[in-house]
C-alpha cells in the first residue's frame, strides 16, 4: 500500500551516469570514519611463571577478567581461566564479585 514514488525517466538517467560514490575515499560518508583494524585475540595465555607477566599483574591494584584480557590481548575465557590458576598459586585473591565477574587482588608477598 505504499512505497517510494516512481522516479522520472530523467532522474533514473542520472541514477545510472553517477559512478557508484560508496568506493571512492572521499565521499562523504567516508570521512567521518576512521577504519580501525581488528586484531585477533590471543588464545594462548602467557606464561604463568614469567617474572615480566607476575610484575605487571602484581602492579595492578583491581584484577579484572577484562583487565587481563585487555591488557594482554588475551580473550576473556582465557583471562578468566588464568585469574583461576593465579588464585590455585596463591598469587592472587578473590576479593569480591559473583557469578558472573570476579574481582582479584595481588596476594601480599
Amino acid at each position: 500500500m505504499g512505497g517510494a514514488k516512481k522516479k522520472s525517466m530523467a532522474q533514473m538517467e542520472r541514477t545510472q551516469d553517477q559512478p557508484d560514490k560508496k568506493d571512492e575515499p572521499g565521499s562523504k560518508k567516508s570521512k567521518g570514519k576512521a577504519v580501525v583494524e581488528k586484531r585477533p585475540r590471543g588464545l594462548q595465555s602467557p606464561d604463568i611463571s614469567d617474572p615480566k607477566f607476575l610484575a605487571e599483574v602484581q602492579r595492578m591494584g583491581a584484577i579484572t577478567p577484562f583487565s587481563i584480557a585487555s591488557q594482554f590481548n588475551l580473550r576473556l575465557s582465557v583471562a578468566k581461566d588464568l585469574l583461576e590458576d593465579l588464585e590455585k598459586r596463591r598469587l592472587v585473591r578473590l576479593v569480591g564479585g559473583n557469578a558472573r565477574i570476579r574481582i582479584y587482588q595481588p596476594a601480599a608477598a
